[in-house]
């Protein structure tokens, strides 16, 4: 039997270690991508934790890119040798919710890392591959792709379609990890003023290097303080961590009629946040949910990237091989050493 290797855990915190696995079966509506680089996510750790429980063993990795070496018989727009990413929903491709574009929602979906192996290997096989898979502009590289595929595009779609966000608006930023750090470079793309809030200095300092026009320290000051910086509160807030502090935090800061888009997962114990719901109703702000986005809605953010608008890879802090995955996906447990996302680059040694 062909194998594969793949970083796998076969139980919820146990070190993931590197394996071989059966080479993945092509699905006959689907594809198999060989994996020229995928990055470490939070999510793949909520999973490693047990907090979003997934099948066990488990491959994790969501954010790809790579090259189609295989698509089944009722495949009819994809091609062996195109270069490819991947929203981390993957849509069943049969439903109204897919068929109306929003994959990203699909009853049905499958998710690779959580539902299904993911991209933490040689090759992967994805579902309804002519629904999902993204043809990748020759302007953007293996390493830039992969940092797009969950953070970069969950941050695209919350300012766009939910934050719809304008130039001249004030947007705040709640978290700036790999989401959180994505939103401020595209805000400033859209012509926002953004606010980034975080605990670390690091990330403050990368924050205010990707353009954030104030950082401002987490604590109980915060909301004051977003306040003055943006005149009286944000037209958008967003939680990109996923904490009830933060999701309060968020709505607290912003102004009359604004936006407030929960970007981060709320697991656990924080799964039900005590939002000022009085606020909520006294001043009109709306509330939104973001889960990534679906395939349809790729061009325009994979043309803002190749325009040289936004450069993705000056969120990557560093590339790592295939063997050390698994070991950057258990560091995630402990305090960010530095700034910037973790990409897996398989063409290193």
């Amino acid at each position: 039997m062909a194998t594969v290797r793949a970083v796998r855990y076969d139980a919820y915190g146990a070190t993931p270690c590197v394996v071989d696995v059966p080479d993945p079966v092509c699905p006959p509506d689907g594809a198999v991508v060989e994996i020229r680089a995928t990055g470490v996510c939070r999510s793949d750790w909520h999973a490693w934790q047990g907090h979003d429980p997934v099948p066990l063993p488990m491959v994790p990795g969501h954010e790809l890119a790579g090259v189609v070496v295989e698509v089944g018989p009722e495949v009819t727009t994809r091609h062996v040798g195109e270069r490819v990413t991947v929203p981390f929903v993957c849509g069943c491709g049969r439903c109204a919710w897919c068929a109306g574009g929003d994959a990203q929602v699909c009853p049905d979906q499958q998710q690779p890392g959580f539902t299904m192996p993911g991209s933490f290997a040689e090759r992967v096989a994805l579902p309804a591959a002519d629904l999902n898979l993204v043809v990748l502009p020759d302007a953007i590289g293996f390493v830039a792709a992969a940092s797009l595929g969950c953070r970069f595009a969950t941050a695209f779609r919350a300012l766009t379609a939910h934050g719809q966000v304008a130039p001249g608006r004030h947007v705040v930023v709640h978290g700036c990890g790999g989401v959180g750090l994505s939103a401020v470079l595209l805000a400033k793309a859209l012509g926002a003023h953004v606010v980034a809030v975080d605990l670390s200095p690091a990330a403050r300092d990368l924050a205010r290097d990707l353009g954030a026009d104030v950082v401002v320290a987490a604590g109980p000051d915060a909301v004051r303080r977003v306040h003055e910086a943006t005149d009286g509160g944000a037209h958008v807030s967003l939680d990109a961590v996923g904490s009830s502090a933060t999701a309060v935090a968020s709505v607290d800061s912003l102004r009359p009629r604004g936006r407030h888009v929960q970007v981060g997962l709320l697991l656990g114990e924080h799964a039900a946040p005590p939002l000022p719901m009085g606020a909520v109703v006294a001043k009109e702000l709306s509330i939104h949910g973001s889960h990534g986005m679906a395939a349809r809605d790729y061009p325009a953010m994979l043309d803002l990237v190749s325009s040289g608008a936004v450069d993705p890879l000056r969120l990557v802090g560093r590339t790592i091989p295939l063997a050390d995955a698994g070991h950057a996906l258990a560091a995630m447990s402990a305090p960010a050493a530095g700034a910037g996302m973790t990409v897996v680059d398989l063409d290193l040694a």
